[in-house]
Formats: structure tokens, C-alpha cells, sequence
């Protein structure tokens, strides 16, 4: 990286996260001189491993985006970026308070065996009818990932099977809840399970949310190799994707700055001229591509009137925390039997046991009103015992809770007042699933809405920048009408999430409009 900036450059890139990396490294491969100015002292916004931990200093954790799953292969490919992916088995672990549990992983057939041993046979079968149905619509639409949005009818016509078109419209525009019921599960648990970790993972929405269904297509997504639809751990943590994507960009050529926060993108009749930094120096270009949130972008530069109302329909506030965990020793579950596989590794769903699906519509309305719910949907998840690369000397784990949904404002109180009593109330329900794992606990890394906001500079503290409740063409579009002024984040087509198709398209965008080829 550097400190230097030149006076000119052909594209700037402002915001050094995943897509702001993807976008700078195709177009300094088609040869355009390109700047990327990161507000942060690190590259990679929120796919980034830190040391957060003042009493554990060395324990490594991913304390944004913890898992990739939605890069597409062809996109990995094209960028060649080896990425040292681990396998969760298994990737899925549905504890009880009782005896009974789902452990999921490559063996399919036992997976099926615990469906009618501990639910019902009625859940395997649904679930081999949803499995295979999701596999058929992620075959299709992945190609529309990497061009440029049709609406969802126009998807559907151009990528669908005939068969599934109706049930891909209903699925993208309808609920999550509406979806599952299809497939005639019989035990609430396992519905709530998938409604929760695929349904409602960073929404800001119920169960039966209209949106809600496509955040679910959307998160089972993943074609990377050797994944059979899995979501995937990243050796060395999410820094490690952001720091091989920077490495690929500086190789072809591009300058990647740190400690360089935009204040202003300039522009002159209309079009775009340069960008002002905080620290009053300035570059001149005639193409700025923001990788920052769309949110973030309407403070830097005069966007027409019809974007800026576009914006605010879909402005909704972060509904997630993230309590960063350092444990001193595993947790233990007392649902598992004695010799049973670790479960560690895997996607942990603590839920509600008695009316599952009605505390899930509980929580949400209280996040509606303010309220801290009394038990929200939680995914934990414990990742050094896959990658021990992130432990530290004294074999401390870095693990986190992944909450789901809570209140970006509490009515009546705030998250400084709240946040320690609240990550002990969480730290509880743990307890219930795995005694004395509050007691491992040797230090907290937590991060409500208006943490993520600060902490990573996402504005809203919205962890996909635009609701995944919005599909296709209701998200930033990546042509912003200030000519030269270019969108490519989260906030932008397929969706949130560590995928970096926004990058690409942006930069096949910005080419076409030189004249230029896309290369390899």
C-alpha cells in the first residue's frame, strides 16, 4: 500500500472493501491508472480479521463477515484468487435442551436418518424436496449474478426453468415463512432454523416480510468449489479475501491508500472531475467508483433527485449484533451424546423450543418497537477448531454470536447503557444449550447497529448497505446518472453479502462505457 497519491488518475475508487478491491483490479487490468482510497487504517471494510480483544490481545477473529459463500466461482476464477476455503462438516448444528439435535453435514444420508430419529419423517422428506429445489434455482440464476439486473419477472423469463419460473417470482417477492410452508415440514424447530439462518441473516424484517423470501434464495446461493451449497470458512479469516484481492489489484498496477477518508467527489457541469479528501488533498478523475454504501455516497456528491427518493424507499436500519467471544476452552452440549462428532466449525442455531416460529414473530415486533427482545434467534459459531491459524499462543478460541434481530435505537435507554447486561442475557442462552459456557468467556468484542456503523463505516449499521428484502433493480444501481459516477457495493445488484459480483459488473460498466474489453 501507499502513502503517495498522484494529482491524475483515470478511475478513483472510494472505499477499499471487497467490491471497491474487485473493481479496482479489473479495470487496472484493462489498463486504466487507478486509485483506491480506504477511510480505514485496513483494507477490506467488513471482510476483515482483527485482533479486537484487549484482555486475549493476540486472538485473531473475523469480527465482520465471518463465512464466504456467495462469490461466484467464475468471479474467484477470473480474479485467480486460490483462496484457502475449509469445509465446514458439519455446517449445520440444531441443538436442543433436551436429547434431541440436527447435525448436518456431507453425509446426506445420515443428516436424513436424524430427520426421523429426533423430528419426524414427514422433515426428511420436506427437506429433501426444499434441498433439491434450491439446488435447481441456484443452478439457474447464477449467471444473471455477473451482468447487469432485469426485473424479477425479466430474471425469471431469461434464467428460470419453466417449471420453477412462478415459484422463483413468488419466492423473490413474497416471505420466507409463505416459502417453507410449501414443503410441509412438520416440526416447527427445523422451520424456524431455516427461516431464521437463510430468511432473516441481516434483514431488517419478520418471517412474513414480503422480501424476506428473497434474502432466503439469496444466502443459498453458494456454488464454490467443493461446497455441495455450503457457506465456507477462509484460512486465516475474511481478512485473508480482502488481502488477496489487494494483492491482485496492486499486481495489475492499481494504488491502494489507507487513512485516506473521502470527503467530497467533485464534479464540473454535471460530470465527474476529482475527489477531495479529509486531509484537503486532492485527485482529479474523470471516473469514481464508490465502493462505500449508497447512503454514504449521497453525502459526498449531488445525486439526481429521482436516485436520492430511490434511496430512501429502501433506507432501512441494521437490525444484527455481533458479540466477538474469546473463549478459554469449548463449550459442551448437553443435547450430544458422549462420542458424538464436534459440532464446532458449523452454523449453531439457538432457538426458542417451545413455539419456535411465534417467538421468531415476537422478536420482531419487538425490534419494531424499540425493544431488546428477551430471546432473539442466535447463530453461534466457533471457528478455530477449523482454522487454528486464528488461535493464539495460549490456544484461546475466537468465536461469536450472531444475533438476530435487535433494535438499531432501544425506546427509552440506549446501546452503551444495555449492551453489557444484554451480552450476559445472550451469554445465558448459551448457558441454557452448553452450561458454564459464560464462564469460558475471557473477553467481548460486541458490536450493535451503531457499532457496526462506527466500526466499520456502514452507514444505517446495516450489514448488506440495502435490505436484502429488496431484489434486482430496487437496489443502487450501478450507473448513478452524474456522469463518470459509478456504484459498486453491497447496496448494489445480486445483493449484501461478501460476493463481489457488484465489483465486477461496475467495472464491466465503467469499460463498456471507454470502449474497452473486459480481460482477464
Amino acid at each position: 500500500m501507499s502513502d503517495q497519491l498522484p494529482k491524475r488518475a483515470d478511475a478513483v475508487v472510494v472505499g477499499g472493501g471487497h467490491n471497491g478491491l474487485v473493481a479496482a483490479t479489473l479495470l487496472a487490468r484493462a489498463g486504466l491508472t487507478v486509485v483506491v482510497l480506504e477511510r480505514d487504517t485496513v483494507l477490506g471494510g467488513a471482510a476483515r480479521t482483527e485482533t479486537p480483544f484487549p484482555k486475549v490481545p493476540t486472538l485473531r477473529q473475523s469480527t465482520g463477515s465471518y463465512l464466504l459463500g456467495l462469490m461466484p466461482p467464475e468471479l474467484a476464477q477470473l480474479l485467480d484468487l486460490r483462496l484457502p476455503l475449509v469445509r465446514r462438516d458439519p455446517h449445520y448444528f440444531l441443538p436442543t435442551t433436551g436429547d434431541r439435535y440436527l447435525v448436518m453435514g456431507s453425509d446426506r444420508d445420515a443428516t436424513r436418518r436424524q430427520f426421523v430419529q429426533f423430528f419426524t419423517e414427514a422433515d426428511r422428506e420436506a427437506d429433501d424436496r426444499l434441498q433439491a429445489e434450491l439446488e435447481q434455482l441456484r443452478e439457474d440464476l447464477a449467471p444473471a449474478w455477473l451482468l447487469e439486473p432485469g426485473s424479477v419477472e425479466e430474471t425469471a423469463e431469461r434464467f428460470i426453468r419453466p417449471q420453477l419460473r412462478d415459484v422463483f417470482v413468488d419466492l423473490v417477492r413474497g416471505d420466507v415463512a409463505s416459502y417453507l410452508d410449501r414443503f410441509g415440514f412438520a416440526s416447527e424447530l427445523v422451520v424456524a432454523m431455516y427461516a431464521v439462518t437463510d430468511g432473516l441473516s441481516g434483514l431488517h424484517a419478520g418471517p412474513d416480510t414480503p422480501g424476506s423470501g428473497h434474502n432466503f434464495l439469496v444466502h443459498n446461493m453458494c456454488r464454490l468449489p467443493g461446497s455441495d451449497g455450503t457457506w465456507m470458512i477462509v484460512a486465516g479469516g475474511m481478512g485473508t479475501v480482502s488481502r488477496t484481492i489487494a494483492d491482485r489489484a496492486q499486481a495489475a498496477g492499481a494504488t491502494l491508500v489507507t487513512d485516506a477518508p473521502v470527503t467530497r467527489i467533485a464534479t464540473t457541469a454535471g460530470s465527474v472531475s476529482g475527489v477531495e479528501l479529509a486531509d484537503g488533498r486532492s485527485i482529479e478523475a474523470a471516473t469514481v467508483v464508490a465502493g462505500c454504501d449508497p447512503f454514504t455516497l449521497a453525502d459526498l456528491v449531488t445525486l439526481p433527485p429521482a436516485l436520492l427518493d430511490r434511496l430512501e424507499t429502501v433506507r432501512r436500519p441494521g437490525t444484527t449484533l455481533k458479540i466477538n467471544l474469546a473463549l478459554r476452552d469449548l463449550p459442551r452440549f448437553t443435547c450430544l451424546p458422549d462420542g458424538a462428532a464436534s459440532p464446532f466449525g458449523s452454523t449453531i442455531h439457538l432457538l426458542a423450543q417451545e413455539e419456535p416460529m411465534q417467538a421468531v414473530r415476537d422478536m420482531w415486533s419487538d425490534v419494531q418497537a424499540g425493544r431488546l427482545p428477551d430471546f432473539p434467534t442466535i447463530e453461534w459459531y466457533l471457528h478455530t477448531t477449523a482454522d487454528p491459524s486464528l488461535q493464539d499462543g495460549e490456544r484461546h478460541h475466537s468465536s461469536a454470536l450472531f444475533v438476530q434481530s435487535v433494535p438499531y435505537a432501544i425506546n427509552g435507554s440506549t446501546w452503551d447503557a444495555e449492551m453489557t447486561g444484554y451480552v450476559d442475557k445472550m451469554l445465558g442462552i448459551c448457558d441454557r444449550f452448553a452450561p458454564g459456557t459464560t464462564g469460558l468467556v475471557a473477553d467481548t468484542f460486541p458490536l450493535a447497529p451503531p457499532g457496526i456503523e462506527a466500526h466499520f463505516g456502514i452507514r444505517h449499521g446495516h450489514i448488506h448497505h440495502v435490505d436484502n428484502g429488496f431484489a434486482f433493480d430496487q437496489r443502487m444501481p450501478y450507473v448513478t446518472g452524474v456522469d463518470g459516477l459509478y456504484a459498486a457495493s453491497a447496496g448494489c445488484h445480486p445483493a449484501g453479502s461478501v460476493i463481489g459480483a457488484a465489483g465486477h459488473n461496475a467495472a464491466r460498466r465503467v469499460l463498456d462505457d471507454h470502449g474497452v474489453t473486459l480481460t482477464p
